[in-house]
Parts: structure tokens; sequence; C-alpha cells
């Protein structure tokens, strides 16, 4: 009985102390780890608006920019689009007759936005969702296309805006993996802060 009792505390003491190690003092470790070392990341990579006070997003996450000034992100079939708490492509297959009348009419939509003639080619970032419906990026083909019309809209020289390009563009993973691409919401957000939309 008196072996039992002892076996049965010494039980109950493992489980508080691991409790405490493995539910108090190792995430608490982790987090003040990620936010001395990586701070921005560990508080969602937010970015903010030309105020600096008001948060527009994460740089992690695409949003819809419908307005000709802005540059448009990747199509999205994330809930009703570009919802992060939905994220998931439409998971059409590549022989789906769905997908291609799809990609057709976001065809003639990015042409017709952007000034392009109908035989004029349209990047494929441009015209197909990804698997998330929340890439922040685009290819630097889409933001070039996307470029003379964001230019004009604003009134703003095309090099400014080119410029701007260049600035919101992640190279590739290490150097070497995949293509390096332009994050949309970077962008944005710095043309707005170059030259700030006035309110009527």
């Amino acid at each position: 009985m008196k072996s039992l009792a002892s076996d049965l505390l010494r039980s109950v003491l493992l489980t508080l102390v691991l409790a405490v190690v493995c539910c108090g003092l190792y995430p608490l470790a982790v987090y003040a780890g990620a936010h001395l070392l990586f701070r921005a990341q560990s508080e969602g990579s937010l970015i903010y608006a030309a105020d600096g006070v008001t948060v527009r997003g994460s740089r992690l996450l695409a949003q819809n920019f419908s307005s000709d000034r802005y540059f448009a992100p990747r199509p999205s079939a994330a809930g009703t689009g570009y919802d992060a708490t939905s994220s998931g492509g439409t998971n059409y297959g590549p022989t789906s007759a769905k997908l291609a009348g799809d990609i057709k009419d976001l065809v003639a939509g990015y042409r017709k936005a952007n000034g392009l003639s109908e035989s004029d080619p349209v990047p494929a970032d441009a015209v197909t969702r990804s698997g998330s419906g929340l890439d922040p990026h685009i290819s630097l083909a889409n933001a070039a296309l996307q470029a003379p019309r964001v230019a004009r809209t604003r009134g703003v020289p095309l090099r400014a805006v080119t410029a701007a390009i260049a600035a919101a563009t992640d190279p590739r993973d290490l150097g070497v993996f995949g293509e390096a691409g332009v994050n949309v919401l970077v962008l944005n957000v710095a043309l707005d802060r170059a030259a700030p939309i006035r309110q009527p």
C-alpha cells in the first residue's frame, strides 16, 4: 500500500512538473525567442498604411484590389475571394470545362483592364488561382503589364512605378529556389505613401 501511494505521488508530481515545463516554460521560451530574434514575423509581418498607424494587412496574405490605381493580385478562390479563414483553391482538374471557362473570362478581363490586344500574351499567374487563394506575389511579367495602367491612373511617371515594383520584389528563396515575385500589398502601400489618395 505504501509503495502504491509513493508511486502515485511520484506520478502526480511528474505530471505537474511536465505540465509546467511543456505547457508553460517551453511556449514562453519559444515566444520570447521569436519576439527577440524575429519580431516582425512573430507579430504577423504586418504592413501599415501611409499614416504609419493603420494596419493594411500582412505581407504574407493577398488582398483584393479592384481600383485601377492599384496592382491587382493573383485571382483567388479562397471563400468568396481572398478570405484568410477559407484558404483553398478551386480544385478543378486540368480537363475541367469550368476551369477553362474561368480562365478564358479572366484572360478577357485582364486584357481589357490593362489595354492589351486580343493577341497579347497574358502571364499565367494573372489568370490562374493559387492553391491557397492567398498568394501575396505576382510575377515580374504580370507587374510590368499592369504598370502603365497604374501610372496613367495615378498620374505619375512610369519610371516611378517601375522603381516601386523593383523595391517590392522579393528575390528567389536562398537565391536558387522558385522565382522572384512582386509583393502586391507592399507595392500598393508604397505607391500610396509616395502619392497619398486625396479624400474629396
